[in-house]
């Protein structure tokens, strides 16, 4: 028998907060997790955070407060938000964070145009909450480095090479711009150097060089992080969670915590039967991909209700939803490469089987997929297309395709991309009226070309015109689909995480069906009821009360009586 003070199940971000935190409060911690590599889906992810109020948007001079956060909430979520989940969030997620940036490595930039996702309702703010993570020298773990669970490959530029938010631009516009060129050149090379030593770029980003980060700064303290340790079962004496049964090196061993345990194992999206119970879509027999590990199973969640735990099924979606397309791999399978950022971009519009366009396609990727579930209620599929012209295509790219001057050609000599030279010849090889499909892109066409969208108003808000082109004019997100050859990708329903999770108090204490705290029984991330009541406000609010109830957890179970 193994005894410690706290046991983190999970190795995300929810866990490194955890277990980060209560050792600087002084208890002795133990992390275990299932899987060979760490950084859970924190590790695939944008890794930015949605802090309200935070000290980086104050720097900028942006105006925030807890009351406008808690009032766009309660827009957002209505009578789903838990006010009490609410308001701890809103009360610690600053100290949280100024945990994180003092005493880890992780530090985090304000994007002062990163408006929230719905920026007309009352309280929102239009930037400055959303935190973006900076880049990490993944070398700066040694050997730890290979353990490190790398990014979706289809994320990856050459099979290896990371890109941040805040290179994209550079991206987008290396051929027209020497400072970008250079920016461009300058990470290339770096990843040519790293490739010599090392299977991918050691230069992290997002929520990989998050992740790297939080496990440099828990290996630093002494925090043991035990990989390929699946939780068993859960010990309880007298009601209360005393500790774990963890398999390991094939034998099980008795984990004591005085303290109690924290569930932080990132939710179900791996579980096929939790998604046929509350996915809608698939529960009909449609195709589903989720994007995050698929050793996400649902174990925090299993673990919790064993224990007694109750799950909060009041959310508006269970799911934090994306469109993903499917990117073929040499040996036959295919990766979901999720579609965050192209579709706000002007020259690209979305279709329905039918041949029409059923939604603003720069609105968030979240909103997307309810609405292409609507379009094609009743029919065989659920899916969508993503269409855009050469001039778009060759600038920003499209789903896994890079901008020029990386090819087309293993794409569409492997079906991922569709092409054709008029609009008639790419309806009928996706399978859409011809006429339905021209009449489509002649009405886009004639608005675009004057900047406007009378029928879904793209690129009309702030949210919209932050994921558009800010050089083009006069409307960022829109310009007419006009240069042959015309381009095809099809999208399907996918997931980047589930915000249906255990019930939990303020004090992220696991409740039971009557509402009573399950004493030393905690959870975070994923495995915990969303905050925003299945809702997404903004980018980063995942990870961000991720941190900040692993912070919650750690620091009742430091306080509470033992």
């Amino acid at each position: 028998m193994i005894q410690v003070d706290l046991l983190v199940v999970g190795s995300g971000a929810a866990g490194f907060s955890a277990a980060l935190n209560a050792h600087d409060c002084g208890l002795k911690v133990l992390m275990v997790e299932k899987e060979a590599m760490f950084g859970g889906t924190t590790a695939y992810s944008a890794g930015v955070i949605w802090i309200p109020g935070n000290r980086h948007g104050r720097a900028l001079g942006i105006a925030d407060s807890k009351q406008d956060a808690l009032t766009y909430l309660q827009h957002e979520a209505g009578n789903r938000l838990n006010l009490e989940l609410a308001n701890a969030f809103l009360d610690n997620c600053n100290p949280a964070v100024e945990f994180i940036e003092t005493h880890t490595h992780a530090r985090y930039e304000a994007v002062p145009i990163w408006a929230d996702y719905h920026p007309t309702k009352p309280g929102a703010a239009q930037g400055g909450r959303s935190l973006l993570p900076l880049p990490f020298d993944g070398r700066r773990l040694g050997k730890r480095f290979g353990q490190l669970r790398p990014p979706i490959r289809t994320m990856m530029a050459f099979g290896g090479m990371m890109l941040g938010r805040n290179d994209l631009p550079h991206v987008f516009r290396m051929t027209k711009s020497l400072k970008s060129a250079l920016h461009v050149v300058g990470m290339t090379v770096r990843y040519g150097l790293d490739r010599l030593g090392h299977d991918r770029g050691t230069r992290l980003t997002n929520g990989n060089g998050l992740i790297a980060a939080l496990a440099l700064s828990a290996e630093e303290r002494g925090i043991d992080l035990w990989l390929e340790s699946p939780v068993v079962e859960l010990l309880q004496n007298g009601g209360r969670v005393t500790g774990a049964v963890i398999e390991r090196n094939g034998r099980r061993e008795e984990i004591r915590a005085e303290r109690g345990v924290v569930l932080a194992c990132g939710g179900f999206p791996a579980s096929t039967e939790l998604k046929a119970r509350y996915y809608g879509h698939v529960r009909s027999g449609h195709a589903h991909r989720s994007a995050p590990p698929p050793g996400n199973r649902g174990d925090g969640i299993r673990l919790g209700e064993c224990a007694g735990g109750a799950l909060a099924e009041d959310v508006a979606y269970a799911a934090a939803w994306v469109p993903v397309s499917l990117v073929p791999q040499p040996d036959g399978s295919t990766l979901p490469f999720p579609h965050f950022y192209e579709r706000g971009k002007p020259g690209y519009i979305a279709i329905d089987p039918a041949g029409r366009r059923f939604t603003n396609e720069s609105a968030s990727y979240h909103d997307f997929v309810p609405a292409m579930v609507e379009a094609c209620r009743g029919g065989a599929e659920t899916m969508s297309w993503l269409l855009t012209d050469h001039r778009a295509i060759r600038r920003y790219g499209m789903g896994a395709i890079g901008p020029a001057p990386l090819p087309l050609g293993p794409h569409l000599r492997n079906g991922y991309l569709l092409r054709a030279d008029s609009w008639r010849e790419l309806a009928a090889r996706i399978g859409v009226e011809s006429k339905t499909l021209e009449e489509t892109i002649a009405r886009f066409n004639a608005n675009a070309a004057h900047g406007e969208d009378p029928d879904f108003g793209k690129g009309t808000d702030a949210y919209h015109r932050f994921n558009g082109d800010p050089t083009h004019t006069p409307n960022p997100c829109l310009a007419p689909l006009a240069k042959p050859p015309f381009y095809a990708m099809k999208m399907i329903p996918g997931d980047i995480g589930t915000f249906l999770g255990l019930r939990v108090d303020g004090s992220a204490r696991v409740l039971d069906r009557e509402g009573r705290p399950i004493e030393g029984l905690y959870a975070a991330g994923n495995d915990m009821t969303s905050v925003m009541g299945g809702t997404y406000p903004g980018a980063g609010i995942t990870i961000g009360p991720a941190l900040t109830f692993g912070y919650i957890a750690a620091r009742h179970a430091a306080a509470a009586a033992h």
